[in-house]
């Protein structure tokens, strides 16, 4: 969803009293435009909306209002809840309330969350219980106690003659049977207490997400780390695999080996690498590629080299829990290596020259695909900016497993994206970078960037793991990318019309609808038949 920028634009012009004809003047172009783009019916972007903001004294950030656009997303799902979805409310309507009260749509959004991790939590518990062989161990024992010391009481009670070594038998047995049920109690009173425990109003992953968010993507204490951290490795011989092997060595008494064996890493899980910090060993898999090997050194330097400098960064009030901290730990320490692979500066200035040709940027960086598509998702530095991009990973079962914002575009946070998307598309072409235009239902318009591929194997019968990555950005900004070229940019009858996903998504006639949309629309109004899902 589009911020407002030309109402914006219009009430920052209003209150310095300057008139449309002086400040098209000042920026350039005509009045007649500036009226249009004040009105919202053109859009703007580029070298013009950068002018208007100088014009108006402004950041270019609070012109396109880029802290608004997830209050708006956030809110936008509130209300296609369908606790909410029977009032009415769409996403224009998202709009207005952060437009009209942003403290209201705020605390809006804060509840809903809240409400949705407590839905969450509640069938978590369910399911634990229907499913974890201690908690149903546990309670069988209450359900045994429960009747053992309601049978024994019944006796007692029922039975006046009774012998009184008869009735001291049973009166010991209520006591003990009694005593069991306490423990049993208070075990399991403990063990849901500490599942509470690491249990919060928001999960880690979207702590994480509102982290990032807040920063734009982008660290400027981290990026100042890793050019100090580059020089070290430097001081060990041209940047590579070989200087990082060396200054871990030489630092920090770390040995680098590889080997054909499935390892797991730290959480159990198995994986291509894995650090040791008892044994100081950095492991590979003989199957990872000198990209990935080259990054991960990297990251395992930053992270023993500059630990405070990301701790720093993590200590901050989003974050409420130690697991968050501890995800947020890792991906700020894959940020730095970021950094250090790929410097800013430099990188920005190839990427400029070289038009985001992702694979060229391969070659120039010894780069995977992954690690240059979320690099160019960073350059968000206020004094040197790239083109703003999107970033998505999805797995093969259309499940998202890492995303980073891009103001204006509505990301799911989990679950599947829009089926129509490019990310699932590119499953069917491996290897192959895929491009789409695409044009939301309020009219905004997007390049989409896809390639799917897969970790190499191991060995025999050792399973690929297959994963999809996609870039996106604005179409105001497509015509500096090498991906424009044969694109008629200009005509939107070639777009495909998505949504941000089926329950959020407002088309009604869409044949690859997977669910009923939430948000109000013909959708809901509409007689159809039932719904079949189908496969991606």
């Amino acid at each position: 969803m589009r911020a407002p920028i030309g109402i914006r634009i219009s009430s920052r012009r209003k209150a310095l009293g300057r008139s449309q004809a002086a400040l098209a003047r000042a920026v350039g172009i005509s009045p007649s435009y500036l009226n249009l783009i004040e009105r919202n019916k053109r859009d703007v972007g580029g070298a013009v909306l950068l002018r208007i903001a100088a014009a108006l004294g402004l950041d270019i950030g609070e012109l396109t209002g880029e802290a608004e656009h997830r209050l708006v997303a956030d809110v936008a799902e509130a209300f296609a809840d369908p606790v909410l979805a029977p009032l009415g409310f769409d996403g224009e309507a998202a709009r207005d309330l952060v437009a009209g009260n942003p403290a209201l749509a705020a605390a809006l959004a804060r509840l809903h969350r809240a409400y949705a991790e407590s839905r969450n939590e509640r069938d978590a518990y369910a399911d634990r219980l229907r499913t974890d062989p201690l908690l149903r161990e546990m309670l069988h024992q209450v359900l045994s106690g429960i009747t053992a010391v309601r049978s024994g009481a019944e006796i007692l009670a029922d039975v006046p003659d009774i012998g009184e070594d008869d009735r001291r038998r049973f009166v010991n047995s209520i006591g003990s049977e009694a005593r069991m049920l306490t423990g049993v109690a208070r075990n399991l009173l403990g063990h849901f207490e500490s599942e509470a425990a690491v249990r919060r109003a928001g999960s880690p992953a979207r702590e994480l997400d509102d982290l990032i968010f807040e920063n734009d993507n982008y660290f400027a204490g981290l990026e100042a780390v890793a050019i100090s951290l580059r020089r070290e490795v430097e001081a060990f011989g041209p940047f590579g695999e070989a200087a990082l092997v060396e200054a871990l060595a030489r630092r920090f008494a770390v040995t680098v080996g590889r080997s054909g064996d499935r390892q797991r890493d730290a959480f159990g899980f198995p994986g291509q690498y894995r650090y040791d910090a008892e044994t100081r060993t950095m492991w590979f898999e003989g199957s990872a590629i000198a990209a990935t090997r080259q990054f991960q050194l990297a990251r395992l330097y930053a992270e023993l080299a500059a630990g405070d400098a990301i701790a720093q960064e993590i200590d901050t009030p989003l974050l409420t829990g130690e697991a968050a901290r501890r995800l947020a730990f890792r991906a700020l320490g894959s940020y730095l290596a970021a950094a250090v692979v790929l410097p800013y500066e430099r990188f920005l200035a190839d990427a400029e020259t070289l038009h985001y040709d992702i694979e060229a940027l391969r070659q120039t960086y010894m780069a995977s695909f992954e690690q240059v598509a979320h690099r160019l998702a960073t350059l968000r530095c206020p004094d040197a900016r790239g083109i703003a991009f999107g970033f998505l990973r999805s797995d093969p079962a259309g499940r998202l497993t890492k995303h980073f914002p891009l103001p204006g575009l509505l990301l799911p946070t989990s679950g599947h994206a829009c089926p129509l998307w490019v990310i699932y598309e590119a499953f069917r072409q491996p290897e192959t970078l895929i491009r789409q235009l695409v044009r939301f239902a309020d009219g905004s318009r997007y390049l989409f960037l896809a390639r799917a591929g897969a970790r190499r194997s191991n060995a025999f019968g050792d399973r690929r793991v297959h994963t999809s990555v996609m870039l996106a950005c604005d179409l105001l900004d497509a015509d500096r990318t090498v991906y424009a070229r044969g694109l008629d940019l200009a005509a939107a009858e070639g777009d495909v019309p998505v949504g941000p996903a089926c329950r959020l998504c407002t088309r009604a006639d869409c044949a690859s609808r997977q669910e009923e949309a939430a948000l109000p629309g013909e959708a809901h109004f509409a007689v159809r038949a039932p719904l079949v899902p189908r496969s991606f």
